[in-house]
């Protein structure tokens, strides 16, 4: 199926079983190269925009490349924009991640470098590449000459002390957004933490810890917060994905299931959503849960 253009590279917006479905029609659907991981919401050029971060591995399982697709939720078209890192003398390398989460401020994309803290990306100084260097960037071979490539370049990495497997948002009892995110850790028995932290707020700054707890979940893979209620993502091979939520206390499982494979958890209070995202090919999906499902109002 053609878009405009050309290009099979959107995602088309769907309605199905009550929720909001993003879908790839392209190779996006099934490849094994790059796997879908992070979500968050913010602004791009005015509009609405969903950020989906996605990583690139080789057959061995070694990460080679990480970008986010921006997605217009009104136009369901999106744009790529690889993530680098400046090693000091203007060279530009991959940023080798997993991309396990991300939280975006205005101009600041924080996303989650699992075992290597927090990598901020500033979206405000987009630059486009062209040639073998788009390719290398995307971790991708060959001369490329004709290729052309968005990046974004690395500001700051952030420790913290947790895995840092993946990153949500905090909005306070009203819903609006506060300056906070929820940091945690994927394992596959139940130690896995999630820790509270304050975003920096200037270049000396650090992520400042409020609160961590241990919710006793194996393989979680996303959290947000919204005033008392905790959301938490749980991933179960190619099964449906579980939906945590609660007091911080009192997490039950939801009825209501996320997608197979799932991943990170963002909080879309104007549209009154919960996104997930499911990466296993053939099954990707980004997810839109109606909060009327869970019994949610903003």
């Amino acid at each position: 199926m053609l878009w405009p253009f050309g290009t099979t590279w959107r995602p088309v917006r769907q309605k199905k079983r009550d929720t909001v479905d993003l879908r790839w029609l392209s190779a996006r659907s099934w490849t094994q190269r790059w796997y879908p991981q992070g979500i968050d919401l913010g602004e791009w050029n005015g509009r609405r925009t969903l950020a989906v971060s996605w990583f690139r591995q080789d057959r061995a399982g070694k990460h080679l490349a990480s970008r986010v697709a921006f997605v217009d939720l009104e136009r369901s078209r999106h744009l790529d924009v690889l993530l680098v890192v400046d090693e000091g003398d203007g060279e530009l390398v991959p940023a080798k991640i997993h991309a396990g989460g991300l939280a975006w401020f205005d101009d600041r994309l924080f996303v989650a470098a699992t075992g290597r803290g927090i990598w901020e990306f500033d979206l405000s100084d987009i630059r486009r590449i062209r040639g073998p260097l788009a390719r290398r960037l995307a971790g991708a071979q060959g001369r490329g000459w004709r290729a052309t490539a968005l990046v974004a370049v690395r500001t700051r990495v952030h420790p913290v002390d947790l895995r840092c497997s993946y990153l949500g948002r905090v909005f306070d009892d009203a819903g609006e957004p506060l300056r906070r995110v929820m940091i945690g850790e994927y394992r596959t028995d139940e130690s896995g933490r999630i820790g509270e932290f304050a975003i920096p707020d200037g270049p000396d700054s650090r992520f400042t810890e409020h609160d961590r707890f241990s919710p006793g979940i194996r393989s979680m893979q996303g959290a947000v917060r919204w005033g008392d209620r905790y959301f938490v993502s749980q991933s179960d091979r190619l099964r449906p994905g579980i939906l945590w939520r609660g007091r911080r206390e009192a997490l039950e499982r939801d009825p209501i299931s996320l997608p197979i494979g799932c991943e990170d958890l963002a909080l879309d209070l104007d549209a009154e959503l919960l996104w997930s995202l499911g990466e296993h090919p053939w099954r990707r999906v980004v997810r839109g849960i109606p909060l009327a499902r869970l019994d949610l109002k903003r």
